[in-house]
């Protein structure tokens, strides 16, 4: 056995510039699958599952595409990991974190092989980072204090969000019913109470956006199919009661009239629960259980509404919306916040019946219902609509805005440029590079639309080494144009979680000398 072998049979270890080549690798390629989804032009990647079924999702959201690819490159899955945190911290820019940290790491490359120490790049490009963000802070609009202008950037925040997706073609229209639920939300960021019901049918141009709450839920048989000035019991009860549910129990009678009896002592006990459900002046009864028949039929002669399995988040939510409180025992009615609303009623949505809950107490839940052709075009507009969505709430407490396509990185590269001229020593290569890796966004932006990306960002570079220059990419006429006029606007949060996300990942990577993989563990054979 060799002196020099401590790992177990299967264990492998790639150690110094082999372990730094396949993590950049990975990375790499990671970052070229995701790059052709960024911008306007982007294009959609079909994912299909090997599972069962094999159910296929048609999505252009970066993090979607990540979190279902299985990879084994242990870089590659940092990229995956920060796509993932940013979509759940501000919803958009997942590509464009992986795309940029990508290019920072294809640029450190370089510099490694021309012998510049790794931790010489991370402190360059932590400089360098630094810089950026300034340099995006200089050039922040914010219209918090005049709502009017504060509303139309907000739109316009929606549109430039939805136009990489599949829903560019309706933008204003989504983008209206976006701005609109979140402007209900009154700036908490929860998107919980906006609640996105899909229903295959129609075009993605029918979708609309309702102040009621609908619940997806048929109304029981003979029971009112409207009602006004509805108080609402939201419950989380059993009202099941008609047979002995004791698993297990044996009871042991000496004629059938006994087990008549114990039938007839239980319908007593549901019928007092009734009584005491109905004691709360109530005409409508939501709940998460099943409802048999004979409470049913009960609620029905009273005239009340009654509702079962409404599942669990149509609960919460319907408590949020009508202010109730969820109630599961009901011996003192006073101490039970009813839900209070206008009207209940039934709608048709396509063939299907929903209870619409209209005029409701709080205004800060809303439905938004979306049509389209198939479930795959449903899904991927609910996951479009959400990422717009989470930006506008976002921006709502962040009220900052910078504007789009290309141009907060060419204001980040160009203050970069400038500071890796006054730095001395080896940092300022590491520093030009982070510059050059920013500049990479507006060049995938321009080569997904089919432009020549050299040209144009030659164009950019020369516009914006003048003062104050709103010049980006206009992906639609293929040149550069203002984008202040075009309306293309990005939240400054979005921008800055990319930019940190993205250099913090490429530090991570970069600090990588040895990869170990562990021996898998064998199954002793037992027998």
């Amino acid at each position: 056995m060799p002196i020099d072998k401590i790992f177990k049979d299967d264990a492998s270890e790639e150690k110094g510039e082999r372990a730094r080549m396949a993590s950049f690798i990975g990375a790499m390629a990671v970052a070229d699958l995701v790059k052709s989804t960024l911008g306007p032009k982007g294009m959609d990647k079909i994912l299909q599952s090997t599972g069962r079924g094999h159910a296929v999702s048609v999505t252009n959201d970066g993090a979607t595409i990540l979190k279902s690819l299985h990879i084994d490159n242990p870089a590659a899955k940092v990229l995956v990991d920060i796509s993932k945190v940013q979509d759940d911290e501000v919803g958009d820019g997942t590509t464009s974190v992986v795309v940029l940290a990508g290019e920072l790491l294809r640029e450190a490359e370089k510099l490694v092989t021309s012998k510049i120490h790794p931790m010489t790049i991370i402190a360059g490009y932590r400089m360098a980072a630094e810089c950026a963000r300034d340099a995006l802070l200089k050039r922040v609009i914010d219209n918090k204090e005049n709502a009017e202008k504060f509303k139309s950037d907000l739109m316009k925040i929606a549109m430039t969000t939805l136009c990489s997706k599949i829903l560019s073609q309706d933008k204003e229209h989504f983008a209206e019913m976006a701005v609109d639920a979140v402007f209900r939300l009154k700036g908490s960021t929860n998107l919980e109470s906006i609640q996105i019901i899909k229903k295959p049918g129609g075009s993605l141009r029918d979708s609309f956006l309702d102040e009621g709450f609908i619940l997806d839920k048929k109304i029981g048989i003979g029971q009112p199919k409207r009602i006004e000035n509805a108080k609402i019991l939201v419950a989380n009860t059993a009202m099941d009661t008609d047979k002995v549910k004791i698993y297990g129990a044996r009871v042991r009678v000496d004629s059938m009239t006994k087990v008549a009896e114990i039938e007839g002592a239980e319908k007593e006990k549901m019928k007092d629960k009734v009584k005491k459900i109905l004691d709360h002046g109530i005409n409508c009864f939501v709940n998460r259980q099943l409802i048999y028949n004979f409470p049913e039929e009960l609620f029905a002669d009273a005239g009340v509404l009654a509702i079962e399995h409404a599942d669990f988040e149509g609960i919460e939510r319907l408590g949020l919306v009508t202010g109730g409180e969820i109630a599961s025992t009901f011996d003192n009615p006073e101490s039970v916040k009813l839900g209070h609303c206008k009207l209940i009623e039934e709608i048709m949505i396509g063939e299907d019946k929903l209870i619409h809950f209209s005029g409701v107490e709080m205004g800060q839940a809303c439905s938004i219902v979306l049509r389209g052709a198939s479930h795959h075009v449903l899904d991927e507009a609910e996951r479009s609509l959400h990422d717009a969505l989470c930006v506008l709430s976002q921006t709502i407490n962040d009220t900052r805005v910078l504007l789009g396509g290309g141009w907060p990185e060419m204001v980040m590269a160009k203050e970069v440029d400038d500071l890796a001229r006054k730095t001395a020593g080896k940092k300022s290569h590491a520093i030009e590079a982070f510059s050059r890796a920013l500049v990479a966004i507006p060049t995938t932006i321009a080569d997904n639309a089919g432009l020549d990306s050299a040209e144009l960002v030659a164009q950019l570079r020369a516009e914006h080494h003048s003062e104050s220059s709103n010049a980006g990419i206009d992906v639609i006429t293929g040149a550069v144009g203002d984008m202040e006029e075009r309306g293309i606007y990005e939240a400054f949060k979005v921008k800055q979680a990319v930019l940190l996300s993205a250099t913090e990942a490429a530090e991570m990577i970069l600090r990588v000398d040895e990869i170990i993989t562990c021996a898998p563990r064998r199954r002793e054979d037992r027998m």
